[in-house]
């Protein structure tokens, strides 16, 4: 696969990037695309290993390494090296539903379990290498609407359009089976659409993939909550199975923190409010413009909130983080600890107010509001006292000395605690020990309920978009066996 030798000849080249002081100024996307013979070059980097762990989707040490959907990785760079993009396209599209998505958020695991590695060379440019054939895909042509060409009669209900309802849909359409989806939002997507920033994933992207899937067949009603045990009945009596793929949206709340506060939002609302103020320019009431902001969390979410603050004008930004650096930096790869990634949004941060946003081992005590309108003005925060003892970090104590930064507004992002009750409620189905829908000690995608299955955030909770088109898929094979007595899919 690629070249024998490639590893040693080619260099690991990325696709450049928009300068941050430039870029901060606009919310498209930032990333440029490597000229097509560079492109080739990064295939022909991939080394024919005699066991490719970039598509094992493998559990090791705890965690898993490579890609959750099995990518055919070594057989669409070789095709890349090979300057056959279209049967690359093919390869990719053989286990990927939606590649210009993953090629655009998905955190590389597969990279992480790089072969490369082991000879000490940098991993090869896996996910760029995706993005590039999706998108060279699209340029030429080659992504044109596959419409099933023979209908199975069956109907199937999927609640719920982020990346596991939109893969689930995808799959069971070209199985012959007559899907629609009910997003509770005025667009599709979910959290591709109200959860990932823009400048991420620009929104005309997603628009671009369910174009083509309505071509196909599958139909979307968006504003269709399903909230009542009225909507659950009538979509179990008109179609022959439902999926439930409503994400894990329920947000972890923070105690020395209410939302009640004026200025104090959980993070994922600011988003969706940001979003939506540059797709519709409606007026938005958590804007950072000229603010104070302080945001709660080390993740992904977090960071998208300061990229998000940045762009709107905000006078200052903070994290809060509990863990040291040490370990809230941890990246892992198969073969050990991985140099860390510079996260886009810190780097944008250095750039506009000269330091680091983050405040490593510290821990938000409490808020301080206005007398007299009891918005928000300030927060506390202390140090934790952190042990090390053999190489192992063991938190300690938080301090006694409480000190206060200015806020005018506080984002919370301290991860989520399960999917929305409301949903399980309407269908009458109980969470699991973890908040989320999922039948405990089993595989399984189908729930208590006969004919309600279940996919996505909502079954594993809250995870990475490639993880939510893995389950979608999988879940699209049990609905189909479900429905036709056996499993082709």
């Amino acid at each position: 696969m690629g070249k024998s030798t490639g590893f040693l000849e080619f260099e690991r080249r990325e696709d450049g990037a928009e300068a941050p002081k430039s870029r901060v100024k606009h919310w498209g996307e930032f990333h440029r695309t490597l000229p097509k013979e560079a492109r080739m070059e990064q295939g022909g980097r991939c080394m024919n290993c005699g066991v490719p762990f970039c598509q094992s989707g493998v559990s090791y040490g705890g965690d898993v390494f490579g890609c959750p959907l099995h990518n055919l990785i070594p057989e669409w760079n070789d095709m890349l090296w090979s300057d056959n993009f279209g049967h690359a396209l093919s390869r990719l599209l053989k286990q990927n539903n939606f590649p210009e998505f993953t090629g655009r958020v998905c955190p590389a695991l597969c990279e992480q379990a790089c072969t490369c590695a082991v000879a000490g060379k940098p991993a090869v440019t896996v996910r760029e290498n995706e993005l590039g054939i999706i998108e060279d895909g699209f340029a030429n042509g080659r992504m044109v609407p596959n419409v099933p060409k023979v209908h199975s009669g069956c109907k199937v209900a999927i609640v719920g359009s982020g990346p596991a309802g939109l893969a689930c849909a995808d799959q069971l359409n070209h199985r012959g089976h007559n899907v629609t989806v009910f997003e509770r939002e005025d667009r599709v997507g979910g959290l591709l659409t109200y959860g990932i920033p823009n400048m991420k994933l620009d929104k005309d992207i997603v628009d671009r993939r369910v174009r083509l899937m309505r071509f196909e067949g599958v139909e979307f009603r968006t504003n269709s909550p399903i909230v009542t045990k009225e909507d659950a009945e009538k979509l179990l009596a008109d179609y022959d199975a439902v999926v439930l793929a409503c994400g894990a949206e329920q947000p972890r709340p923070y105690a020395a923190a209410s939302t009640d506060i004026p200025g104090v939002s959980f993070a994922v609302p600011y988003l969706k409010a940001a979003t939506k103020t540059l797709l519709d320019g409606v007026e938005n009431p958590l804007d950072a413009k000229d603010k104070h902001v302080v945001i709660i969390g080390a993740g992904y979410t977090s960071s998208d909130c300061v990229a998000t603050a940045i762009r709107q004008g905000c006078a200052s930004v903070t994290q809060i983080i509990r863990k040291p650096a040490e370990l809230a930096r941890q990246r892992k790869g198969l073969w050990g600890q991985l140099p860390e990634e510079h996260d886009y949004a810190i780097e944008e941060a250095v750039a506009v107010f000269g330091t680091d946003p983050r405040q490593y081992e510290t821990v938000l005590t409490g808020t301080v509001t206005d007398e007299e309108t009891g918005v928000l003005k300030a927060v506390k925060i202390v140090d934790v006292q952190w042990i090390r003892v053999d190489g192992i970090v063991m938190m300690e104590e938080l301090t006694e000395t409480e000190r206060e930064i200015p806020a005018d507004l506080l984002l919370i992002a301290n991860g989520f605690s399960g999917c929305n009750p409301t949903v399980l409620d309407a269908f009458g189905l109980e969470p699991d020990s973890h908040g989320n829908l999922c039948l405990e000690g089993q595989d399984s995608h189908a729930t208590a309920r006969e004919g309600v299955f279940t996919a996505g955030d909502m079954r594993r909770g809250a995870s990475l978009v490639v993880w939510a088109i893995a389950e979608g898929r999988a879940t699209a094979r049990d609905v189909d066996e479900y429905l036709t007595g056996y499993r082709s899919l």
